[in-house]
C-alpha cells in the first residue's frame, strides 16, 4: 500500500472537526482535481510501499484512538480491507475519506464522501488527457448509493463559485437517498483569506437552504502545509 505520510493532527473538516486523529495518507488517485490540495498524492504521487502490519505498527506509536485513512484515493488499494480490519480489532475509530467513485468491502465508523462536481475538472489547457478522464470518472452514483447504505456517512461538497450550489441542488434531486442533514458545503481554497471570502456567502447560502457549512479548520489553524 503506497503511503505518502502518517502523522497526528486534528480533524479539520466534517462531523468530527477538532478531534485529535492519526492520518494515514495513501498516495495515488484515479481523479485529477485541478484544486487538489495534496498534489503529492495525485498529480505527482510520492511515498513508499508499506505492509499493512507496518502501517498498524506506526499508528500504534501515536497516543490516539481516532484514525483517518485519506489520500489520494484510499479505495484504490485492496490492502485497505485488512488495514481497516486490523484497526477495528485494535479498537480504533475509523474514518475513510473518499471521492465515492470506487468501492471496497471495508469496515469503518464514518465514510466521509466528497463527490466531485464539474468545478473539479482540470481545463484542457492544464491537461487534455485528464480533462476527459476525470470528467468521465468523477461521478459514479451506484458507488455512492452503496457506500451510504453500508456505512454511517457524511457528504462534503467543495464549493468554488455560487453556480456550484445549483449543481449540488441538482445532484441531490437525483440522489434522493442522501440525507440532507449529512450534507456539508465546504469552501474551496488553501489560504485563510480565500476561505474567509468564499465562506461569507457560502455560510449564508447554507443557512438559507438547509445545508451544513463545513469550515476547513486545519488550514485556518496551521496554514497550507503537509503533516497538518
Amino acid at each position: 500500500m503506497r503511503i505518502a505520510e502518517i502523522y497526528k493532527s486534528i480533524q479539520g473538516e466534517g462531523f468530527l472537526t477538532g478531534t485529535e486523529s492519526v492520518f494515514v495518507r495513501t498516495s495515488g488517485c484515479n481523479l485529477r482535481c485541478w484544486y487538489c490540495d495534496t498534489p503529492f498524492t495525485s498529480w505527482r504521487p510520492e511515498g513508499e510501499d508499506l505492509e499493512v502490519d507496518e502501517i498498524l505498527r506506526q499508528i500504534a506509536g501515536f497516543d490516539c484512538l481516532h484514525v483517518v485513512v485519506t489520500g489520494g484515493e484510499p479505495m484504490l488499494f485492496a490492502e485497505l480491507i485488512p488495514l481497516c480490519r486490523g484497526l477495528r480489532e485494535a479498537g480504533y475509530h475509523i474514518t475513510i475519506e473518499t471521492a465515492g467513485t470506487l468501492h471496497l468491502p471495508v469496515e469503518c465508523d464514518l465514510m466521509s464522501i466528497s463527490p466531485k462536481l464539474a468545478n473539479s475538472t482540470p481545463t484542457i489547457e492544464l491537461d487534455a488527457k485528464w480533462h476527459d478522464r476525470h470528467d468521465r470518472s468523477r461521478h459514479v452514483p451506484d458507488v455512492i448509493r452503496c457506500l451510504i447504505v453500508e456505512h454511517s456517512y457524511q457528504i462534503k461538497f467543495v464549493v468554488d463559485q455560487p453556480a456550484d450550489c445549483e449543481e449540488i441542488d441538482r445532484y441531490l434531486e437525483e440522489m434522493t437517498e442522501i440525507d440532507r442533514h449529512r450534507v456539508m458545503l465546504m469552501p474551496q481554497g488553501t489560504e485563510s483569506v480565500q476561505l474567509e471570502e468564499t465562506g461569507r456567502w457560502l455560510q449564508k447560502y447554507c443557512t438559507e437552504h438547509g445545508y451544513r457549512f463545513c469550515p476547513r479548520r486545519h488550514i485556518e489553524l496551521f496554514g497550507f502545509a503537509r503533516g497538518t
